[in-house]
């Protein structure tokens, strides 16, 4: 057995945090069972609420703004969300140590799909591209892969669907499903067909001298929420609470909010009901993907020598502020994402509120296995809290994330700091909130009087981080008629 760790990374595509909270339905026994020897941290997020920047931050260690995706890559000009080729990957590393590296699943980083020139050995995600290296026994993975999940895809929507429910409304707009429950089981759906892919790599390096690193890039519970007989059976549609900023009139927030919640109106409880169990029962048929994984390595006897990572690229909004999906707000359930990390050097059975974000897990990763760092002033390692939760954690409590809108391009900041919560939005009025108090965030106090000082502390902290990581586009915003922070870049000299 190698001297160095293994690496597995779990991966999901809009999962929220809240999930793994104890009081919350969703059903996740291997994940609570990788929890529980491990840590979680409840406060993770996202450094941006869209897939193709939040996927190249966790890869580079970046802020969107230095590694150029700034939106998602299918959706602008080619000469745009481009991924600057001159910014290192931790995968790199590892594959420069003498790691065996295998990469399965959604990618969405950049246009390309040579996941080799990251890092990533092998690799099987759905363009089409070629591994460019063979193990005993792997086939072209890539091509695989698109087969598979063209039929999948066709199965699946030619499938009987006992429940499913379209969004409808605005002419000129297609139907599209929102909801459904399929009885395409879950191994012949995509999330059963990567975990098989990354299953097959495990039988090929799992007993080899070589450390490994095997990622597994879900694209669920992504919508439309699609989920099987059997996972949506363990859920009792009536039961489900909908959570209180479910029924948010938006008041004193920015008015994109409300123009993008339109959609969702004609909803009813029960239908938002059924849409949380059918988000929570995929999430139950990913827990038992990954527990197959986790078994595997108990198997082996490779568990206890092996690094399990579990994240998302950002949250799922479920109904709160009348809205679904991402995009138009900066709420919680967005950029709270669940973290969990299990295995040497972690400690064991520790539920953390230290507030780190996902790109935060470059350099940690790095740190965790004795590899080469790659230095960054937009991330820091929190290695020290893996070894140290109970002393370390207090020191991460500030975070900072950025969103450049998608399809329609838009300027936010989102800032924490303990339990305080500042969002700069460049295109509307700000919000602040105390999540300790407001944990629905239902009310801005952005234009309160008595919370005018700890405005300007958070804004101080923005500005800080703009600083600190060159970020030229809000740096440069002195211009008389862009001067719309509540206070200026100045109150940091």
């Amino acid at each position: 057995m190698t001297s160095k760790p293994n690496i597995l990374f779990l991966m999901t595509d809009q999962m929220q945090g809240r999930v793994l909270d104890d009081l919350n339905p969703c059903k996740t026994p291997n994940i609570d069972r990788l929890a529980a020897r491990g840590m979680r941290f409840t406060r993770a997020y996202t450094p941006n609420a869209v897939c193709s920047p939040a996927r190249a931050s966790l890869m580079t260690g970046l802020l969107p703004h230095n590694h150029g995706v700034l939106w998602v890559t299918h959706s602008v000009d080619d000469d745009q969300g481009m991924l600057r080729n001159d910014k290192p990957h931790w995968a790199q590393r590892l594959s420069g140590s003498g790691y065996k590296t295998g990469y399965f699943g959604k990618w969405h980083i950049e246009r390309s799909g040579e996941l080799d020139r990251f890092g990533w050995q092998i690799f099987a995600e759905p363009l089409g591209n070629q591994a460019t290296q063979s193990l005993t026994d792997l086939p072209e993975l890539s091509a695989k892969l698109t087969k598979l999940e063209q039929k999948s895809k066709a199965l699946v929507n030619s499938s009987n669907f006992s429940i499913e429910m379209n969004l409808d409304r605005n002419e000129g707009y297609s139907d599209s499903r929102f909801y459904g429950v399929t009885d395409v089981p879950p191994e012949e759906r995509p999330l059963g067909i990567r975990t098989q892919l990354a299953m097959d790599f495990l039988d090929n390096v799992i007993d080899a001298d070589d450390p490994w690193c095997c990622f597994v890039s879900l694209i669920e519970p992504h919508d439309p929420f699609i989920c099987g007989e059997e996972a949506f059976s363990k859920y009792d549609v009536d039961s489900l609470e909908l959570q209180p900023n479910v029924f948010d009139n938006l008041q004193g927030r920015p008015g994109i909010y409300k123009k993008a919640a339109q959609i969702f109106d004609k909803m009813n409880d029960h239908q938002k009901q059924e849409a949380m169990a059918c988000y929570y029962a995929n999430i139950s048929e990913i827990d038992e993907q990954f527990g197959r994984l986790i078994d595997k390595l108990d198997d082996s006897g490779q568990l206890e020598n092996t690094i399990i990572v579990l994240t998302s690229d950002h949250g799922e909004l479920l109904g709160s502020h009348g809205l679904y999906t991402k995009n138009f707000t900066a709420a919680e359930e967005i950029y709270n994402i669940p973290m969990v990390l299990a295995g040497p050097g972690i400690a064991q059975g520790v539920v953390t509120d230290a507030r780190v974000g996902s790109h935060d897990l470059c350099p940690t990763i790095l740190d965790l296995v004795g590899c080469d760092q790659i230095e960054s002033a937009d991330s820091r390692s929190f290695l020290s809290v893996l070894e140290d939760p109970i002393n370390e954690s207090v020191k991460f409590q500030t975070g900072y994330a950025e969103f450049f809108g998608g399809r329609m391009i838009l300027t936010q900041r989102v800032v924490w700091n303990g339990q305080w919560k500042f969002v700069f939005n460049g295109f509307d009025f700000d919000e602040l909130y105390d999540l300790e108090n407001d944990p629905y965030e239902l009310n801005n106090l952005a234009y309160d009087p008595q919370h005018q000082e700890k405005l300007k502390e958070m804004t101080a902290q923005m500005w800080q981080v703009i600083k600190d990581t060159n970020d030229g586009s809000l740096a440069n915003s002195n211009y008389p008629s862009m001067r719309v922070a509540p206070y200026g870049p100045m109150i940091i000299d």
